[in-house]
């Protein structure tokens, strides 16, 4: 056994080389895939459905805010790899009491390129771990941002509307773009907010995430009637908010996204 400290300044005693891990959060799941871990994942949730192969083959322990426990017991993991945002502490409460539980704790670009180093330590992938952090710094050297930064409301839910806030992944990122976060402001991570304050913080762009909430085209009348004039996005909500390996790809849609509002003349 390995002493680890998490993200979560938690110490965690894991084998040298553990043989059985179960993922409970998706980004991190594609992660491990990326990692080379092959048949050393058991386990997965049922949102973990990148890749499309561990998707239809690797046995699922439930939901990110719901574990199974009995399916999780089932496996034997000697290794369950979690987040403190997307997974509820009462479940990481039950499962630390029997299994080894390292808790990612992403906050921003330098957050997650420090998640995937330490999972590399972890799982003994180092060489590979440092491989992707050194490709997703070189793609992000390659991202333009707006010239002039341009204010933003980034929704993920509706009904109520919820909108991204301080502190979070995407809203460092939103930043990396040149796109200032009407609702940056507070301690409130996910502000619940009313047609009235999204009108009020007048935001020059609006994006509609893709998840956790499916927004759609139908979508986009709704905040159109809300704040007229204002460009509408749909955008892909992984590229923005999946922080492991997936973000090799992420800097080539937002440079994609940025070019798109650089010709839409009230964006300019």
């Amino acid at each position: 056994m390995r002493a680890f400290t998490d993200q979560m300044h938690r110490t965690v005693q894991v084998p040298t080389h553990p043989q059985r891990i179960i993922s409970l959060v998706p980004s991190q799941t594609e992660l491990l895939y990326d990692l080379g871990l092959g048949d050393r994942v058991v386990g997965i949730t049922k949102f973990c459905i990148h890749p499309e192969t561990w998707f239809k083959t690797k046995h699922r322990v439930g939901g990110t805010k719901k574990v199974d426990f009995e399916k999780v017991r089932a496996l034997k993991p000697d290794l369950i790899i979690g987040n403190k945002e997307e997974n509820e502490r009462k479940d990481i409460h039950v499962l630390e009491q029997e299994f080894p539980v390292w808790m990612s704790d992403v906050r921003d670009l330098e957050g997650a390129l420090e998640m995937v180093l330490r999972v590399g330590e972890l799982t003994g992938t180092t060489a590979r771990a440092e491989s992707i952090t050194d490709g997703i710094r070189q793609a992000f050297v390659g991202l333009r941002p707006l010239e002039e930064p341009r204010t933003v409301a980034y929704f993920i839910w509706r009904d109520p509307f919820m909108a991204v806030g301080h502190g979070t992944f995407v809203n460092d990122i939103l930043k990396r773009c040149g796109l200032i976060n009407v609702f940056d402001e507070g301690d409130a991570r996910y502000p619940e907010i009313t047609a009235q304050e999204v009108a009020e913080a007048d935001p020059d762009v609006i994006l509609l995430s893709s998840e956790p909430y499916p927004f759609t085209e139908k979508h986009i009348a709704e905040l159109n009637m809300i704040c007229p004039g204002t460009p509408v996005r749909l955008v892909d909500g992984e590229a923005f908010s999946w922080y492991g390996s997936r973000l090799l790809k992420a800097p080539a849609y937002f440079s994609g996204l940025i070019a798109s509002l650089r010709i839409d003349g009230s964006v300019t």
